[in-house]
């Protein structure tokens, strides 16, 4: 998040899009009530589902899956057209302007409903109500990035954002909502093939040769990794051959599963480094078994960017052992000593190797955490990025067009499915789903349908349905609900036993290489 949470209730005007925030960050979202209830903030929410959220909106867009550049661009023509863009701002802190506007100009509320079946009118009073708000915070998530346009719509959200002034500023920002509790501490801990931590690229011959330096080491690559769906696809084709998964559970959680499934028996030797036996573990050569966040020492970094102890609470079960303890041993033995004595220690090398991290140490967030960047021990962190001005200088306008999704409906698979989360269980129920009070209130997948799609394919409420796709078939329970769209189904990709990724489409980002998890063509009939 380029703001800290709070700031949510500075806000004047909230926009929400690609985030089921009720369900899927309940904390979170209880800023945004208090900021529509208690401060009178206005709320605009862009989803093709009516969530639970959509009740405190102040305009609900409804759109077809996929189309979100096209309605983001259609905000833009209606503010620029308005003159309702923060002019001195755009001209002073930004550049690309021009290329923008040419680019959006075409996308005029009666050519964007053709694309996203938004009202026109619905457009423009959105665009209004969000450019003539003083202060703008923009929150989204992955209903955002999981398309091949992922990396489109989360530029095209910044360009709003910067179009309005709303970047730098109290109550503003663009503000992704992390789905995952340490997601943002692992990318910045250089999880991503092209960087190391705090994001310093590994194709930059100094940033490697400090590295070097500093682990010594005689060299370091300065050519990118492999991304894990990249991986798969190498397993598939025989050319990736092991493969260490800490933490993940891609049997439940990858796209287009029975190609995933291939993958995976297709290598010669497979370790899992996990707190329970998963989908994936049981399928693995090797099980390391881990700790939990309450057995072991460490930070976490949330969504905000601030970094906060963990402390432990627990002895671990059995075997089990904190993932740096279990890393460390296997780099020991394959040759290169990593002598760490406590957690403590590989957060001081973590400050040392890395400029945003350099002035957070455990003595600084025993009582409460810090917000990265923070340069040095005197600095207090950073809650608001690109304050007077933008980290590269003036921020960059991306002139962007739309396109469809990968998968498109015809009359094979007249029907669009997009998949999502439940709010009582969680991502592939690795732990939720040992949980007996949750399992009682979500204990299986279903398929949620309008009213309408289920009089015309004669399905009853209850009724067992077996949706296809290109790639594959399940069984589900129908549930006929009012959050559904016409000619788009829902389903809740945490059940294996009706694995929604079975059906889901591989397709990637071209830049990102994040699935498109959200749009994909299916057909549906009754089970016999």
């Amino acid at each position: 998040m380029t703001n800290p949470i709070a700031d949510i209730e500075e806000a004047k005007v909230i926009l929400i899009t690609g985030s089921n925030t009720t369900e899927n960050h309940p904390v979170l979202s209880s800023f945004v009530k208090r900021a529509v209830t208690k401060k009178r903030a206005k709320l605009i929410v862009v989803d093709p589902r009516k969530i639970p959220i959509t009740e405190f909106a102040t305009v609900w867009l409804r759109q077809n899956v996929g189309s979100d550049v096209a309605w983001i661009n259609g905000m833009m023509h209606v503010i620029i057209k308005e003159n309702l863009y923060a002019k001195e701002y755009v001209e002073k802190r930004t550049e690309g302007f021009e290329a923008l506007k040419k680019v959006v100009k075409k996308y005029t509320p009666e050519y964007v409903e053709e694309i996203s079946g938004i009202p026109g009118d619905d457009l423009v009073e959105a665009a209004r109500l969000y450019a003539k708000g003083s202060a703008g915070s923009i929150l989204y998530a992955m209903g955002i990035t999981q398309h091949i346009s992922g990396t489109d719509n989360v530029k095209s959200l910044a360009n709003l954002a910067m179009l309005c002034g709303n970047m730098g500023i109290e109550g503003g920002g663009v503000n992704p909502l992390r789905g995952q509790n340490n997601v943002q501490g692992a990318c910045d801990m250089g999880v991503l093939p092209n960087v190391f931590s705090g994001y310093q690229p590994v194709s930059d011959p100094g940033v490697s040769e400090r590295m070097s330096q500093a682990w010594s080491v005689p060299s370091l690559s300065t050519e990118p990794g492999l991304t894990a769906t990249i991986m798969m696809e190498k397993a598939y084709k025989g050319v990736l051959k092991f493969l260490y998964i800490i933490g993940e559970n891609p049997m439940v959680s990858d796209p287009n599963l029975n190609h995933a499934k291939k993958s995976m028996e297709n290598l010669d030797f497979m370790v899992v480094q996990d707190i329970f036996l998963t989908e994936t573990a049981k399928m693995a050569d090797v099980v390391l078994p881990a700790a939990s966040f309450a057995e072991k020492e460490g930070t976490f970094v949330n969504t905000e960017r601030k970094v906060q102890r963990v402390r432990k609470a627990i002895e671990p079960p059995g075997e089990a052992r904190a993932d740096w303890n279990i890393i460390c041993d296997l780099s020991d033995r394959m040759g290169y000593s990593m002598n760490y004595e406590i957690a403590r220690t590989v957060m001081k090398e973590i400050a040392d190797v890395t400029p945003s991290y350099a002035g957070i140490r455990y003595d600084r967030i025993e009582d409460d955490g810090l917000h990265w960047p923070c340069p040095d021990t005197d600095h207090h962190g950073t809650l608001r990025l690109h304050v007077g001005k933008f980290s590269c200088g003036k921020g960059k306008f991306h002139a962007i067009d739309y396109i469809p999704p990968a998968e498109t409906i015809d009359d094979e698979y007249p029907l669009y499915l997009t998949t999502g989360r439940v709010i009582y269980q969680y991502h592939t129920g690795t732990m939720t789903m040992k949980t007996t009070g949750l399992n009682e209130l979500a204990p299986e997948c279903f398929v949620e349908i309008s009213g309408q799609d289920a009089e015309t394919y004669g399905v009853t409420d209850g009724s067992i349905l077996k949706i296809s796709s290109r790639r594959g078939e399940i069984e589900v329970k129908a549930k006929i609900s009012e959050k559904a769209i016409n000619g788009t189904v829902f389903l809740p990709f945490h059940y294996a036993n009706a694995a929604a990724n079975i059906l889901t489409n591989s397709a990637l980002d071209p830049v990102a290489k994040i699935p498109e998890y959200k749009v994909c063509a299916v057909r549906l009939f009754r089970a016999a």
